[in-house]
């Protein structure tokens, strides 16, 4: 029953990342790194779920860290007295 649901994540996962890959600017700047790593750790985390290997506590905390780690990145601000 959950093999349909992995292919499926995994499509979407991939095509995510490739979404990254080709929407990106040249070059692997602050927000690309930050960006590729959040899906990657989405992608993986959802995998373990799906599988039964975490919990769904364990995965609710996961996705409250990313939304905290991008909620952060965006609210960033320039200190222009350097």
């Amino acid at each position: 029953m959950e093999t349909p649901i992995l292919i499926g994540l995994a499509v979407l996962g991939a095509a995510t990342v490739i979404g990254v890959f080709v929407t990106k600017t040249p070059g692997f700047g602050r927000y690309s790194t930050s960006v590729l790593l959040l899906v990657l750790i989405l992608f993986i985390s959802a995998s373990l779920l799906v599988s039964g290997k975490i919990d769904s506590s364990v995965f609710a905390n996961i996705v409250f860290a990313i939304a905290g780690f991008a909620g952060g990145l965006l609210s960033v601000r320039k200190d222009d007295s350097q």
